[in-house]
């Protein structure tokens, strides 16, 4: 009988052992699973970060060619013109230089303007002359701001080795235009142009 008892003892003690050892293995397997989430999760917010820069890249490149092709076509301004074909010119470049950074990256680029520029831009339609004139260097100098902005919160903080280096590579020319567009519209605040269609001050 007592034999019998101290039988019974061992096995209990045993399956106390063998669920705490169960239970230890779960929690620790739980944990490392909410740490490998935690890291994913980490990993991922970074990838994103650098998709959604190349993603808003692209689409200020459109937004900028679309605006600047119309006002090539409507403006009668040589030095708007001019600002606008550097704008065709510079964004086109930049564009096609994001494209294979974004494609290795499995990042869908947007091929068009957004809706907020396609509605400036109907709106321009009916304008002419320094209505035109202004409306666009406007939209050059407030879209710029924000571009520069862009550029280099990426430049700074950018994950993604090839999106920081094209952001820092970008981001001059960006200014550049940048400064440009205020240098054309503090020119045109003084409601000054000459009959050959210059801006005073360029």
């Amino acid at each position: 009988m007592k034999k019998m008892i101290y039988i019974y003892v061992v096995l209990a003690l045993m399956m106390c052992v063998s669920n705490g050892f169960a239970q230890n293995t779960t929690n620790s397997n739980s944990n490392q699973n909410t740490t490998n989430s935690s890291g994913d999760t980490k990993t991922s917010n970074k990838k994103n970060s650098d998709s959604k820069f190349m993603m808003m890249a692209a689409t200020s490149d459109m937004n900028e060619i679309g605006l600047s092709q119309q006002a090539l076509s409507k403006s009668t301004n040589e030095e708007v013109k001019k600002l606008a074909q550097m704008m065709i010119d510079d964004h086109t470049k930049s564009s096609e230089e994001l494209k294979p950074i974004a494609a290795s990256k499995g990042v869908v680029l947007p091929a068009e303007m957004d809706s907020k520029h396609k509605s400036a831009m109907e709106k321009m339609t009916s304008m002419s002359g320094m209505e035109f004139d202004t409306a666009y260097v406007k939209m050059m100098v407030k879209d710029h701001e924000k571009a520069v902005a862009l550029y280099q919160k990426e430049t700074d903080g950018g994950k993604d080795a090839e999106a920081k280096t094209f952001a820092a590579k970008t981001l001059p020319v960006v200014q550049m235009h940048l400064d440009m567009s205020r240098k054309l519209m503090s020119s045109m605040s003084g409601g000054k142009q000459t009959d050959n269609n210059k801006m005073s001050g360029m």
